[in-house]
């Protein structure tokens, strides 16, 4: 998809749309008609470049709380939503706007006032909440990885084309000028010919055998397991340690994988044709259950090979038949990057994404989308166009890393055929594209 696209225009047709779709949110763990008819009516009207947006933030610990502080900075947090009442507590006391704070997050996508949502739950949650947000007419910005299989984002995607709401995903470093270069030099054949790629993750956590307790009183332990299966609660599930288990996430392949492997396949433009993954499992019971040693090959039509492992130094290794360079969060490398001293690669010659073209309101302040991934979604959110981190692109870079997890728990190669989004001729592999969903939490579109 062409990032300078611009995304559905037609204001009359998405609402219909959006509305439309809401009639099938009513069902569900206790979800009243009243509501229901409430979000119906709450679908967000197009407001001034210079009136403060509301916003309604979903899941409060970690991450989810960074994502909401810094979209204060364009908007006013009106809402605020968690299944842990002691961090939605906290939350509420964090905003000196005193905002409306629930449990369930549809009580706040029925709000008049809240115009965008975020959303920086645990994995297993963003699909439904993104599909629910979009259709009651709210800009989304989801926490990475997007999905928790592939089906979910084909899904997603969808449901976004039929809405046209403005999705950015948390993947922040298209954002960053480091990783921005790497992916602008290795497209403008800086380093000649791309030939491999080199990712590298780290290690996912191991653990020994735990202990279920009952869950504390503070948490709604059925409304944290949504869709997963209903399992006993085990404290280590939970919060920032679920990204361990694969009921809910896909260890670092996804965590990680949802950074680099992004940019590594932003640069490659490009998707993978075939995937052949070996690692190593746990044999503990009620422990952490991702892999313990883990390495991926990916092979793209172009020729390109991507290897995505656990071990070395995080970052990514673009190597070309000219060149290398070497990048990650704290520094970019490489014989290209020196010559730049020399020849240099001027902003304003960098082609994957245009800032400069986004329509930017003239909001108080400057608080222009070149400054942070948050501030290119506001922008994006008033000028209709794609953000940076887009949905389909971002579907298209955590398929990549469901890929590789289905290789793994195989044991076997497998091929992919990126225009069906589906494996040649592999039945078993196949059912790995999507995953049972508890009723009650089924996404649907």
């Amino acid at each position: 998809m062409n990032t300078q696209q611009h995304l559905h225009s037609n204001r009359n047709r998405r609402d219909f749309l959006s509305n439309t779709a809401i009639a099938g949110l009513g069902v569900g763990f206790g979800f009243q008609t009243g509501v229901a008819n409430a979000l119906f009516e709450s679908s967000s009207q197009a407001k001034s470049p210079n009136q403060r947006l509301g916003i309604g933030a979903i899941g409060l610990r970690y991450q989810g709380s960074v994502i909401a502080h810094k979209a204060q900075m364009y908007g006013n947090i009106v809402a605020v939503c968690d299944v842990d009442r002691n961090v939605k507590d906290q939350a509420k006391a964090a905003f000196g706007s005193t905002p409306h704070g629930c449990e369930d997050y549809r009580e706040l996508l029925a709000r008049k006032d809240v115009d965008v949502v975020t959303i920086g739950t645990p994995d297993h949650w963003h699909t439904k909440m993104v599909i629910d947000a979009c259709r009651a007419g709210k800009d989304v910005y989801c926490e990475k990885p997007l999905t928790l299989t592939i089906e979910e984002g084909q899904q997603l995607v969808k449901v976004v084309k039929e809405t046209g709401r403005v999705v950015q995903v948390g993947s922040w470093q298209r954002s960053d000028d480091r990783f921005r270069l790497a992916v602008e030099m290795v497209r403008s054949g800086r380093i000649g010919k791309l030939k491999t790629v080199e990712v590298v993750l780290g290690k996912n956590v191991t653990s020994q055998s735990f202990t279920s307790t009952k869950p504390p009183k503070n948490l709604n332990w059925e409304l944290w397991q949504g869709q997963t299966p209903d399992v006993p609660y085990i404290e280590e599930r939970s919060h920032y340690t679920f990204r361990w288990w694969y009921e809910y996430s896909g260890g670092q392949m996804t965590d990680w994988g949802a950074h680099h492997i992004d940019i590594a396949q932003w640069a490659i433009n490009d998707y993978p044709t075939s995937i052949a993954g070996k690692a190593k499992f746990p044999t503990v019971e009620n422990g952490f259950n991702v892999a313990n040693d883990f390495e991926v090959v990916y092979a793209y039509p172009s020729g390109v090979t991507m290897t995505v492992k656990d071990h070395g130094e995080n970052g990514i290794l673009f190597t070309g038949e000219a060149g290398r360079i070497f990048v990650n969060r704290g520094k970019i490398t490489g014989a290209p990057i020196e010559e730049l001293a020399k020849n240099p690669f001027p902003r304003e010659s960098w082609k994957v994404y245009d800032y400069d073209n986004l329509e930017r309101p003239a909001r108080a302040g400057k608080l222009d989308a070149i400054i942070n991934h948050m501030g290119n979604f506001f922008d994006c959110i008033h000028s209709r166009r794609l953000p940076i981190s887009d949905l389909e692109n971002q579907h298209r870079t955590v398929s990549t890393c469901h890929l590789g997890n289905i290789s793994m728990r195989l044991g076997r190669p497998l091929q992919w055929n990126p225009e069906d989004e589906k494996f040649v001729n592999d039945t078993e592999a196949n059912g790995w594209l999507r995953r049972d969903q508890r009723k009650g939490y089924e996404t649907s579109v």
